[in-house]
């Protein structure tokens, strides 16, 4: 589902405007990103736990010539699923 289609989606179910529905959809990822800035740990309830980890300094390869390289340390976004949502997948409800 590409953005634009949840945009509708969204639409339609809450019967807003697509414009309406956009501007909520963007505010809610906005919500997401300040959250995860500040605390590092934004759990949404039937959907899981978005969670900012550390990632150390590591050794790697460029993939084109096979050069070896440092890969900086850096922050990145960790997502576990909510047990509701691996139910409604793996039993399709």
């Amino acid at each position: 589902m590409t953005k634009a289609e949840l945009i509708s989606q969204v639409a339609k179910d809450s019967e807003l405007t697509k414009a309406q529905a956009q501007k909520a959809l963007e505010s809610v990822i906005s919500s997401v990103v300040k959250a995860l800035k500040k605390d590092s740990r934004f759990p949404i309830f039937g959907l899981g736990v978005f969670q900012v980890v550390k990632r150390p300094k590591r050794k790697g390869r460029n993939p084109r010539s096979g050069e070896p390289l440092t890969i900086k340390a850096h922050k990145a976004v960790k997502f576990k699923p909510a047990k509701v949502l691996k139910d409604a997948v793996n039993n399709g409800k």
